[in-house]
């Protein structure tokens, strides 16, 4: 499959993240020839025991991740960061676990739910497609941040299209400086070999980076809010 970057904005310094940022960078995809094909989404959701008895903390996760990816509707990506661990499901999985839930809540074991979507317009420039969205969490429109999907249609391996894919950002940062807008896209690849993934790009990538990127978010905002 085509592989792509899960990029997330960056403010400068003194800067915020806000729709007004949302529209400006839509109008640089627009600025550089790119055709609006429609919308997307994508969701998260964290999982976190709430245990009762301490005697159990061990044998759980402290937390994991379950990602619905618009690419794979029939698919749902269980991540657990800190054993780097990714694994595929059959979508039905999120209804078996709502059914654990209940059953675990008998062992004194439930799950703290929160959930985010990434949600906005998919854009073609060429061999690229590029996807810019808010990030939101479930039920609300308190924004926490913006992501960018670009993904290179041709190539599915990974080295053979880094080149590629830094040329295009190089592009992409240039018009974004060139309108003046207050920050940057970042791109963190993870070390995807510790999740047991090759050079041959997969949907399990893209859960991987995303779980990467939400992590960088919720740094961001809770290092935001320890200086207010």
């Amino acid at each position: 499959m085509p592989l792509k970057w899960v990029l997330h904005w960056q403010p400068n310094v003194g800067a915020t993240v806000s729709s007004q940022i949302i529209n400006e960078v839509t109008q640089v995809v627009e600025s550089i020839n790119g055709i609006k094909e429609g919308r997307w989404k994508a969701t998260i959701t964290f999982y976190k025991p709430l245990l009762r008895e301490q005697a159990l903390v061990g044998e759980y996760p402290r937390d994991f991740l379950g990602i619905a990816l618009p690419e794979q509707p029939n698919k749902y990506y269980l991540i657990i960061r800190p054993l780097r661990i990714v694994l595929e499901a059959d979508s039905t999985i999120t209804m078996i676990m709502e059914k654990l839930q209940s059953y675990k809540q008998r062992v004194s074991l439930n799950f703290e739910v929160l959930s985010f979507s990434h949600s906005g317009f998919q854009y073609q420039l060429g061999d690229f497609q590029v996807r810019v969205g808010k990030v939101l969490p479930a039920h609300t429109d308190n924004l926490r941040g913006i992501v960018m999907e670009v993904e290179y249609l041709p190539i599915s391996s990974m080295e053979k299209a880094r080149q590629i894919m830094e040329e295009f950002m190089t592009i992409w940062d240039q018009a974004v400086t060139k309108r003046g807008i207050p920050g940057h896209f970042v791109h963190m690849e993870p070390n995807f070999g510790e999740y047991g993934l090759g050079d041959q790009y997969t949907s399990q990538h893209t859960a991987v980076q995303y779980a990467a990127v939400m992590a960088q978010l919720i740094a961001t905002v809770q290092a935001a809010q320890g200086r207010n």
